[in-house]
């Protein structure tokens, strides 16, 4: 066994955390199960790159006790919470990182992850992804193929894959139905606004929230706003997506003109510089800027350090940027992710759907080796729809609700074109 990590003597604190969300995760539960009498993954090392906190540590141990040997690190310097390391190098499992990791760090870390040369990589972000293309190609022929997270990493994915770069497949986690309706809606809107809360302790209520972006994720941050009393605004690239947040009954506007009026600003949209020079500039005294995607490029930290005339720390984890017109603009965890740099992430039952989701991809990938993603441009892969299904039925059990079934004479009347 193999670690880089703060302390290994937190583990216990670690390991409290774990359990306590085990209790929450059902069908994690049942899937550790099947996979400790299955053992689909016996003989495979699995590589993980994500959100280093106790949901993803189950995870982990799921995957674990189907025979895997593991080798795990974050996805975000700020993210990795150290106990939850120690917890799980305490278990027998190889972790490499730690807290507010420098960029040497945190990319000596993901580097001792593919040294294992793994056969099955879990990413979030795609950072495993492209470490193994661009600086260890070598290790390539030993990846039977992978999952990915979120929608920052198969916009990525993508991009290699229409480019003939990709040369191993990778199933699109984030684009399963359990995961972005639930995951990105329901999970980011709670847990940006727990972070928000937590770290500024200020009241919502009657402020003025502008969301940028209003895909999944940011229809959950504006729905949780509105029901915090803001007045909510969205500012969006796509007209559709734009059409959709006016009928949900926010105002819709550019974001040099939202800069003017917002109290609070949580960006959501995958792209960078969304709130930039302009943006800070039109600013009031005392705006609070965020971010909840997965790079810390959305607000654009480097354009407001340049133009800021002072810094410093207006209070934990919050950073305040003095400009020249006399305004401060606040910044919550350096412009990372604020829902797990400034908070714990997704609640517990969020994350059982989504990781059930990686869970059951991984075992699809690995029963299924050699026969997917065999041509280039075809290699990133959609989560199987009986996956999907399998997962919402699993669900609505641990809730005791029992649905409906087609009859026959349905399924035939649904399947003909003859009334």
């Amino acid at each position: 066994m193999a670690s880089e990590i703060r302390d290994e003597n937190l583990w216990e604190s670690g390991a409290r955390k774990i359990a306590w969300v085990k209790r929450n995760m059902p069908l994690l539960n049942g899937i550790e199960k099947e996979f400790s009498e299955e053992k689909p993954f016996a003989g495979m090392r699995v590589a993980l790159s994500v959100h280093l906190e106790a949901k993803t540590a189950y995870l982990c141990k799921v995957l674990a006790a189907g025979g895997a040997e593991m080798y795990v690190t974050g996805s975000n310097p700020l993210s990795t919470q150290d106990d939850v390391a120690a917890a799980l190098v305490h278990d027998g499992l190889n972790v490499f990182a730690w807290h507010a990791a420098t960029d040497e760090e945190y990319h000596r870390h993901i580097s001792r992850v593919i040294e294992a040369a793994p056969n099955i990589i879990i990413d979030d972000g795609g950072d495993l992804v492209h470490l193994i293309h661009d600086e260890r190609p070598d290790l390539i022929p030993n990846v039977i193929g992978g999952c990915e997270e979120t929608t920052t990493g198969i916009i990525r994915l993508k991009a290699m894959d229409k480019a003939g770069a990709l040369k191993f497949p990778m199933v699109l986690v984030n684009d399963a139905d359990c995961k972005h309706l639930f995951d990105n809606r329901y999970g980011t809107g709670q847990s940006v606004w727990d972070g928000i809360n937590r770290t500024t302790n200020l009241i919502v209520a009657g402020k003025n929230v502008v969301v940028a972006g209003y895909g999944w994720c940011g229809k959950g941050v504006a729905m949780r706003a509105k029901g915090l009393g803001a007045d909510v605004i969205v500012t969006e690239v796509d007209p559709i997506k734009a059409m959709e947040a006016v009928m949900d009954g926010f105002k819709v506007m550019p974001m040099r003109e939202a800069a003017k009026i917002g109290d609070f600003f949580v960006t959501v949209t995958g792209c960078a510089d969304v709130i930039g020079e302009e943006a800070f500039l039109n600013m009031k005294d005392g705006a609070i800027c965020c971010n909840a995607g997965h790079f810390d490029v959305e607000v654009n930290m480097a354009k407001l350090r340049e133009i800021a005339q002072e810094s410093y720390l207006a209070r934990n984890n919050i950073m305040g940027y003095k400009l020249a017109n006399g305004n401060t603009v606040f910044v919550i965890a350096e412009g990372r992710l604020v829902n797990l740099a400034a908070g714990d992430g997704h609640p517990a039952e969020i994350m059982d759907m989504s990781f059930a989701i990686q869970a059951l991809s991984a075992h699809y990938i690995a029963v299924n080796k050699g026969k997917l993603g065999t041509s280039e441009g075809n290699m990133t892969l959609n989560v199987p729809a009986e996956v999907d299904k399998k997962v919402a039925l699993r669900k609505l059990a641990a809730w005791g609700i029992e649905i409906d079934k087609l009859t026959p004479e349905q399924e035939k009347y649904l399947g003909s074109w003859e009334v």
